[in-house]
């Protein structure tokens, strides 16, 4: 078993709420499109489960680096009887909530690392 490094596991983690946030905005948008399907990103917790080692890149084009989505598996949405008349499955009051908990994760995500890179900054000051 290898050991967790939190700063790795605090980008990965912004890097999937980052690709979230700009799926919940692009069915935001669409939410007047006629037959737009929503989509949502695989949760997180399946992320970390199938993520292995990879080689890191400075620049985009070396080592093919990350995609667009950063390798997030972005999906249609589960079927949760809001069709509309339209046949539009967008449900505002659900993409908006989770716009929320988003804002909530990304900074958590934030706190926790700032705790823990001061935390570092004393221990190297001594």
């Amino acid at each position: 078993m290898e050991p967790v490094n939190l700063f790795d596991l605090a980008t990965r983690q912004s890097q999937w709420l980052a690709v979230r946030q700009s799926t919940v905005a692009s069915n935001i948008a669409n939410a007047n499109t006629p037959g737009y399907t929503a989509n949502d990103v695989e949760p997180f917790e399946k992320v970390l489960d199938r993520t292995a080692v990879t080689l890191s890149a400075t620049q985009s084009g070396h080592l093919g680096a990350e995609t667009a989505n950063a390798g997030f598996a972005v999906k249609p949405q589960e079927d949760n009887g809001s069709i509309m008349p339209s046949k539009n499955t967008v449900v505002l009051e659900d993409e908006l909530m989770k716009a929320g908990e988003i804002r909530r994760s990304f900074e958590l995500n934030t706190a926790i690392v700032k705790a823990f890179h001061s935390m570092l900054t004393m221990a190297a000051k001594g």
